[in-house]
């Protein structure tokens, strides 16, 4: 018998709230902020709970995101534990702000860029699992 996939997609624009640094640049935290999004939403669907985050193993941050890119980040499960669930997640840019041609250009990128890779490992305590 073939073992469930899990696996959760969000994507969203980078506001200008979201820019922390000069020149529109959004800070890395904002990538490790949408994979405990992500995380959240695997533990709710193999667990039925939200769980709790106990760390990274590693998180690389390979490439600039600005305010009005769109990312989708990305999450899988790739190691389920009696109460722990190892977990990778990529995040990449698949629109890109344009602004050497004007304030509103973006351009749809044909090869999405990966702008940041980690992963995790997040705990749902037993008396909090429902499946």
């Amino acid at each position: 018998m073939e073992e469930k996939q899990y696996k959760s997609v969000l994507r969203l624009r980078m506001s200008a709230k979201d820019a922390h640094y000069g020149g529109n640049l959004v800070d890395g935290a904002h990538m490790v902020h949408l994979f405990g999004d992500v995380a959240t939403e695997l533990l709710i669907q193999i667990d039925g709970d939200e769980g709790l985050f106990a760390g990274y193993e590693s998180i690389e941050f390979l490439a600039p995101v600005y305010a009005g890119d769109y990312i989708e980040a990305e999450g899988t499960i790739v190691k389920v534990g009696n109460t722990s669930r190892k977990m990778e997640f990529v995040a990449r840019k698949v629109i890109a702000t344009r602004p050497d041609i004007s304030a509103s250009a973006a351009d749809v990128l044909e090869e999405p860029i990966i702008v940041a890779k980690a992963v995790g490992t997040c705990v749902t305590p037993k008396t909090c699992k429902r499946k």
